[in-house]
């Protein structure tokens, strides 16, 4: 069970984390302050072998709708993905994901929203930042250098995600460890140094909690290893970029309230202070962040 306890042990014991500043990002002719409280990144699948069925969209037309009401609701960042990375889903090629996301891209950009391209494709990612893309979720690891370049060259921000593989659809066994930060800060501190030196001014980090390990089939396991991770999120400020998360599921605990799924971990999430929540619960994980911050808004000076 967690405890109030647990969690005062775990302040206590990286005080300085807690304290550490991490950059605001421009983008788009927007700042994302992140004292301003955490901001939404909502989710637009385009694959339909995506398991989250109210984010799937087979047309641009729904598409564009299912965006401009993401960002009605409260997203800052609208992410758009072509392949889903479940397990048993179908492969798109590049032509394919061009097909599926450039319109889609144009669609939202026009309308003024902030759109991610999820990929691990370099052409891919070139054709959505031509398309009005402003940032890249880079769901890959292999053609960093490649990738940065591009970034830099088109003022566009990264998120990078942990991944222990060559892409989200290449992994296999996840190392768990009872710790996860070490590995994960290593992870990031090398590739930001890479980033930072091709020229990349705006970098997000997201721990990958989303991705389908073959050794995280066992419900607890994983939902364990994704709590932890949650709540020690904040340790990795110290690298001094913001922190993203994409919400998981747990289908296995919540059952036909699945929904409500992605809202509690948003709770565990900003416990960790993190700053951009990926999430296809856009309003319900809103509400969350308007009630969490009630307590700030109210605290005795």
């Amino acid at each position: 069970m967690l405890t109030l306890e647990s969690l005062r042990d775990l302040a206590l014991a990286h005080a300085d984390a807690l304290r550490a500043p991490v950059r605001n990002l421009e983008l788009g002719g927007r700042t994302l302050d992140w004292s301003d409280g955490p901001h939404l990144m909502g989710v637009v699948n385009l694959s339909p072998d995506s398991w989250y069925r109210e984010s799937v969209c087979l047309d641009p037309e729904a598409a564009i709708a299912r965006g401009r009401r993401l960002a009605v609701e409260g997203a800052t960042l609208v992410d758009v993905g072509a392949e889903s990375s479940v397990l048993t889903a179908a492969r798109a090629d590049d032509l394919q994901q061009r097909h599926r996301l450039l319109p889609v891209i144009r669609g939202l950009a026009a309308a003024g929203i902030l759109v991610s391209a999820e990929t691990y494709s370099l052409p891919v990612a070139e054709a959505c930042l031509d398309a009005g893309a402003r940032a890249l979720n880079l769901t890959g690891t292999t053609r960093d250098a490649d990738f940065f370049r591009l970034a830099a060259e088109r003022d566009a921000a990264v998120i990078l995600c942990f991944v222990e593989g060559a892409h989200v659809r290449a992994v296999g066994d996840l190392t768990l460890a009872e710790d996860p930060i070490p590995r994960l800060r290593d992870h990031f501190a090398r590739r930001i140094e890479d980033a930072v030196r091709r020229g990349v001014t705006r970098i997000i980090l997201d721990p990958g909690l989303g991705f389908y390990y073959r050794n995280l089939q066992d419900s607890a396991t994983r939902v364990r290893h994704q709590m932890r991770t949650f709540l020690h999120t904040f340790r990795l400020r110290e690298l001094g970029w913001p922190l993203c998360h994409a919400l998981p599921h747990a289908f296995e605990y919540f059952q036909e309230e699945v929904r409500c799924a992605e809202p509690f971990f948003a709770t565990l999430a900003l416990l960790g202070k993190t700053n951009l929540l990926r999430t296809h619960e856009v309003a319900r994980v809103r509400a969350v962040c308007r009630t969490l911050g009630i307590w700030q808004e109210n605290r005795s000076p």
